[in-house]
């Protein structure tokens, strides 16, 4: 349960960080209403976390470094 509360944390936070960047940039300047853009690029970055925690679930095991690659795409390696 701790594990899902957090990726819905997450998740969240996705969306808000993609949509504050459209609303501060492109949003303004292209006369896209402001809501329509920010709504579209917080969605479509949701939508990639959720296919890529999908696609590292088909094997009904779903580890912290999966989780973590499909938040940032890359996870940092320790120095060996």
């Amino acid at each position: 349960m701790n594990t899902a509360l957090s990726i819905a944390q997450r998740i969240v936070s996705t969306f808000i960080v993609n949509a504050m960047a459209i609303i501060g940039g492109a949003s303004i300047i292209g006369g896209i209403p402001v809501v329509k853009s920010a709504l579209l690029a917080g969605v479509s970055a949701c939508v990639t976390v959720v296919e890529r925690l999908a696609r590292a679930s088909v094997d009904g095991n779903l580890t912290q470094t999966e989780i973590s690659e499909a938040f940032i795409g890359v996870v940092p390696r320790e120095d060996k």
